[in-house]
């Protein structure tokens, strides 16, 4: 198969690196490079990285709409594009280009958590199970027909970064059983828009913790957002991230530390309290809760800010 590929990070150049295995990628469409790190400096895609690595043409349009980019893809003369996580939209005149259109690689179930952030709200949602969709992609936000979907169980303590692996891993796999399948023709089952729902894009905003909330909902929210956004609080002027934390039983005034120890600071939530496990201050690494209180001691009876 003659194939172009469009995706920015690891989650797609896990798919790149297995379709590399098996046919010809013609070129690679990822985003524009981005100031990263402490310094800011313009960084690469995983995506990018690994075509660098295989010699790979690489487009990095900031729209697919303009008709110079348009006409550089139809010269390929590609069978099919994959896309994962690529981070622009594809307007029809792409869509049609390729022999076998598009198929793009969703990390949920659909038509359960379209969008953005589908391993993150399936975790703060409460899933048990999500998956990978491999979908013919029209003009819809993930609409398209379905040709394959894969489970994967969500297991107790799951994180965003932990299940992230194993959908790059099962969507790797899936591509490719996929492409081997459609020169023979697949089966392609519509999907049922009124069970869909959305995932929204991440807001560093909803990592600020919320003490009022039950605590099964703080502990999934921080689950999900390791490791970005990271959950947060403030305390004694400063904003600690939370890499960590599990489900207690206690009662208290919502944000009330009721126990520091050498496993966790418990605080009451709403409902129930959560123990925070592994923290992270400004400047400083995350560490056990343990390590971190001989740097910042949290005092019992201290209720923290519920924002």
């Amino acid at each position: 198969m003659k194939i172009i590929f469009a995706g920015t990070p690891q989650f797609a150049a896990s798919a790149l690196e297995a379709i590399l295995a098996e046919h010809s990628v013609l070129a690679v469409l990822t985003q524009p490079d981005r100031p990263a790190g402490r310094g800011m400096q313009l960084a690469a895609s995983p995506v990018k990285k690994l075509a660098l690595q295989k010699g790979i043409e690489i487009l990095q349009p900031n729209t697919l709409k303009a008709k110079e980019t348009q006409d550089a893809i139809a010269g390929l003369n590609a069978d099919v594009m994959v896309v994962a996580a690529y981070g622009l939209i594809l307007p029809k005149a792409v869509l049609d280009m390729p022999r076998y259109g598009c198929l793009n690689i969703h990390a949920s179930l659909l038509p359960r958590w379209r969008g953005a952030a589908p391993i993150q709200r399936a975790i703060q949602a409460g899933d048990t199970e999500t998956g990978i969709t491999i979908m013919q992609m029209d003009e819809g936000l993930d609409t398209g027909a379905m040709l394959l979907r894969e489970i994967c169980p969500i297991a107790a303590g799951e994180t965003a970064q932990s299940l992230h692996a194993k959908l790059a891993v099962i969507g790797a796999d899936s591509i490719l059983e996929v492409l081997r399948q459609l020169p023979n023709g697949l089966a392609a089952v519509a999907q049922d828009n009124d069970a869909a729902c959305y995932a929204a894009k991440l807001l560093k905003s909803e990592a600020k913790i919320n003490w009022r909330l039950d605590a099964s909902a703080i502990e999934r929210t921080i689950r999900a957002f390791n490791p970005f956004p990271l959950c947060n609080f403030n305390y004694d002027r400063l904003n600690i991230k939370v890499w960590q934390a599990s489900l207690q039983e206690g009662l208290g005034l919502p944000g009330q530390v009721l126990a520091v120890d050498r496993l966790g600071v418990t605080v009451a939530c709403g409902s129930g309290a959560v123990r925070l496990e592994i923290l992270q201050k400004p400047g400083g690494k995350a560490q056990f809760t343990a390590q971190f209180l001989q740097a910042v001691p949290i005092k019992v009876g201290t209720v923290l800010s519920v924002n």
